[in-house]
């Protein structure tokens, strides 16, 4: 009997994408009538499979289980099962279509080439419905894309005509693409609305306030968490500076392994695994 391995370390402190959506959309057939997404289960396997190369992939699988198991009832559990196993055939059979393209030219004909070979592909192993929810997103933002290119790239299309197609292409965008293309620069705006905030005397709860405003609350509560979470290790990585300063001095005669020796003790007394590695960003 197999013992289930804990999450990876990659993963420690993060949550599970997509199980809070497992009983919102799109209904499976066989899970006896209950509705299950299938792009949060695309999402939740992904997060998983995230850590392939730290763990195998059958202890992967069986995390994956586990959180179906914990979220779904057992009829649903099963379906989604099923679908992790065609889900893993898939990107078993992508990684191969992969090294052929490695071999492609570059140019928007063989990206285009690349896109009919993934439709093709995912034929192989999901129906209509399942593809749809699962990469739909993902294929409008391609063919977006792909669009913009041809544009980009026609000779025959003045300044004043490109800016008139992609405007047009902009006009028919999906609201789903529209809301996460415009995602990044509306939180980049709202940090710095926060900023200002904060420069002018403004309060924890005034920023709370203006987050939950442009987000709402629980967005507006991780976000205050982080800003905690931050401030802390700002507040830590001051203090090992400043250590490390003192020990360095202290050792400025000593050899140079022993100081190497000294640094890494106290780094191993002051950080997590996870954490030391990111040290080399703010050392000097």
């Amino acid at each position: 009997m197999s013992v289930l391995s804990g999450p990876a370390a990659s993963l420690q402190g993060t949550e599970p994408d997509g199980v809070a959506s497992l009983g919102a959309l799109n209904p499976m057939p066989g899970a006896g009538g209950g509705a299950m997404a299938y792009a949060a289960l695309r999402r939740l396997f992904d997060y998983h499979l995230s850590t392939v190369g730290e763990q195998s992939v059958p202890a992967i699988v069986q995390q994956i289980h586990l959180a179906l198991d914990q979220a779904l009832a057992p009829e649903q559990a099963v379906v989604a099962k099923r679908l992790l196993v065609r889900y893993l055939d898939f990107k078993h059979a992508l990684y191969t279509l992969e090294q052929h393209w490695t071999q492609l030219p570059s140019g928007s004909q063989s990206v285009r080439q690349r896109f009919d070979s993934m439709q093709a592909l995912r034929a192989r192993f999901f129906n209509a419905e399942e593809e749809q929810a699962m990469f739909g997103l993902e294929d409008a933002a391609d063919r977006d894309a792909l669009a913009r290119w041809d544009i980009a790239n026609n000779p025959a299309l003045d300044a004043a005509q490109r800016n008139a197609q992609w405007a047009a292409l902009d006009a028919a965008m999906p609201q789903a693409l529209r809301a996460e293309r415009d995602a990044p620069r509306a939180i980049l705006l709202l940090e710095d609305k926060t900023r200002a905030l904060r420069a002018q005397g403004g309060s924890d709860d005034d920023v709370y306030r203006l987050r939950a405003q442009a987000l709402d609350a629980s967005a507006a509560a991780r976000l205050a968490e982080l800003d905690r979470e931050d401030q802390a290790w700002k507040g830590r990585m001051d203090r090992y500076l400043s250590d490390r300063a003192v020990m360095l001095k202290n050792l400025a005669e000593a050899p140079e392994s022993e100081r190497q020796v000294a640094l890494e003790n106290l780094r191993l007394t002051q950080f997590s695994e996870l954490e030391r590695k990111r040290l080399a960003a703010y050392e000097p």
